[in-house]
């Protein structure tokens, strides 16, 4: 299995402005530039893209621990805050910081912490990120 996306990027670093498309068409033009990046723009930006796909992925993965557990679940939600720092004067990704609510009429606290916790080591991208990246963890579980 194989995903694809495309950026293009037109004029200088601090100037110009790019658009990002994915294969499947989820995302369409849309747009990003320096100040998304690195300040306080409104467009999109590959860090904020990252932290969509980890709370989507981390998500999913939650469920399936549960489900092998035998735990069913109301719902799961997931916020993603990446940071980045400059490290040796270049901008880095080091770390990222989930906190996942989770509803679960009826069933064990504990059995849904530690499908977060496995979902957190063992989703697709925590597992692309590791070891380099920091990912924590927070939970919110209503039973």
């Amino acid at each position: 299995m194989q995903r694809t996306a495309k950026a293009v990027w037109d004029g200088d670093l601090k100037t110009g402005t790019g658009t990002i498309d994915t294969g499947s068409g989820a995302l369409r033009q849309r747009k990003y530039n320096f100040v998304s990046r690195f300040e306080d723009g409104q467009e999109t930006n590959p860090e904020e893209l990252l932290a969509a796909a980890h709370a989507g992925c981390f998500s999913m993965a939650v469920v399936a621990e549960l489900g092998r557990a035998g735990v069913a679940v109301q719902q799961v939600a997931t916020q993603a805050k990446v940071t980045m720092e400059r490290i040796d004067g270049k901008p880095t990704i080091t770390a990222i910081a989930l906190h996942m609510s989770a509803t679960a009429p009826g069933s064990d606290r504990d059995a849904i912490q530690a499908a977060a916790e496995g979902a957190r080591a063992g989703c697709v991208i925590s597992r692309a990120l590791a070891p380099s990246i920091t990912v924590t963890l927070t939970t919110s579980i209503e039973v």
